[in-house]
């Protein structure tokens, strides 16, 4: 039986992954964490912890205090929040995983922790971009991705801790609204489709990137958890991806769904340099073959999801 550590409990792949890791293991299994409490069916159902991963020996009372037996570290600064608070951004992303892994060094835990397409960069191929290629990004997000892909390297080469992850693409879900990344537009649009049928795109036309449907990210997750250790080669940065597309096409998809919906642009240049700077998409081969990834969304079904969920959430008709 697993006991599991989840840092960033309450964000958005934690909200969900929390979830689905208690119905799995039990409730009391899987401990979530953050940096204080809000009212979340995570803290309804199980154990919760106040942990900043920034303090190591908060960390390691609360793995000691539970039996932890694995992290899930996601506790970060993703891309566009990074760019304004650099600092904090690599304290966070990159102080807070030291952390986490010096813990699992001494107390001899696994540890799961996700990078994601900012770990490319401009000079990265931008189509079917190969799981082993060059990696320079241009944003503190991206530096700290890079690092941490390194960093649990090395330390699964150097102590044998069992280190595990996967470049995240942007994620869409309809249970909680996404903080501060450059692929937010692709949850946002739905919410705007519905309240107000129109939506201000801060991207512009063409601007394609790989996308996932939560529900995919969280497998994901579970999947490679529970994958045979001795099959992953790459193990901290398996490229994953589901879709890949353009503002003009998930526009296409709910207008066909809602034919009054309309879109204009207001492009924001920042959003718009880090947008640029990452993959049109990605080769998951070796996720496929190594643990046989397989994801079940494309647009046309996320898109039909996505409705008629935050349709039930909004409570429109």
């Amino acid at each position: 039986m697993k006991k599991i550590l989840v840092t960033g409990a309450l964000g958005q792949i934690g909200s969900e992954l929390t979830m689905n890791l208690r119905e799995k293991y039990g409730n009391d299994n899987v401990i979530a964490s953050g940096l204080n409490k809000k009212e979340s069916k995570v803290i309804e159902t199980g154990p919760f912890e106040i942990v900043d991963v920034t303090n190591a020996q908060q960390i390691a009372d609360i793995v000691k205090k539970h039996k932890v037996d694995w992290i899930i570290n996601l506790a970060a600064i993703l891309s566009a929040v990074g760019e304004n608070k650099p600092t904090l951004a690599w304290n966070v992303n990159m102080g807070g995983l030291f952390n986490i892994l010096e813990v699992a060094r001494e107390e001899n835990l696994g540890v799961f922790t996700p990078s994601s397409i900012a770990a490319f960069g401009p000079s990265t191929p931008k189509d079917e971009t190969p799981q082993d290629t060059i990696q320079r990004p241009n944003t503190m997000y991206g530096v700290t991705k890079v690092s941490g892909e390194i960093l649990c390297d090395y330390y699964y080469e150097k102590y044998g801790v069992d280190t595990r992850g996967v470049r995240f693409p942007g994620l869409i879900s309809h249970e909680t609204l996404p903080g501060g990344g450059t692929t937010d537009y692709a949850v946002h649009i739905y919410y705007e489709a519905l309240k107000n049928g129109e939506f201000t795109c801060p991207l512009k036309k063409g601007t394609k990137m790989d996308m996932m449907y939560m529900p995919d990210a969280i497998n994901a997750i579970v999947d490679l958890l529970e994958a045979d250790p001795s099959k992953l080669k790459h193990r901290n940065a398996f490229n994953v991806t589901a879709m890949s597309f353009d503002p003009e096409e998930i526009y296409r998809e709910i207008k066909k769904r809602m034919p009054e919906f309309k879109m204009d642009y207001n492009v924001k240049p920042e959003l718009q340099k880090i947008a640029d700077s990452w993959p049109n998409s990605l080769d998951d081969t070796q996720a496929k073959k190594q643990w046989d990834w397989n994801p079940r969304y494309d647009l046309s079904a996320m898109t039909d999801d996505m409705l008629e969920k935050l349709r039930k959430k909004l409570d429109i008709k």
